[in-house]
């Protein structure tokens, strides 16, 4: 299964409370965090939701 690699980019300070839980399922808790998880389509979709908020880079 392919990984992806998921960088914190942005805050999530004022941001909407759907995208802050996404942010705490995914394990980014801090700027600059990364994290890599399987590209399932539900981590997919996940980080499709919080695409302005994170970098995301295969690995």
């Amino acid at each position: 299964m392919e990984k992806i690699k998921i960088t914190q980019i942005q805050s999530i300070i004022d941001r909407p409370k759907n995208q802050r839980l996404v942010m705490k399922a995914l394990g980014l808790t801090r700027m600059h965090k990364t994290v890599e998880h399987n590209a399932t389509p539900q981590i997919l979709g996940m980080v499709e939701k919080v695409k302005h908020l994170v970098k995301v880079e295969n690995v």
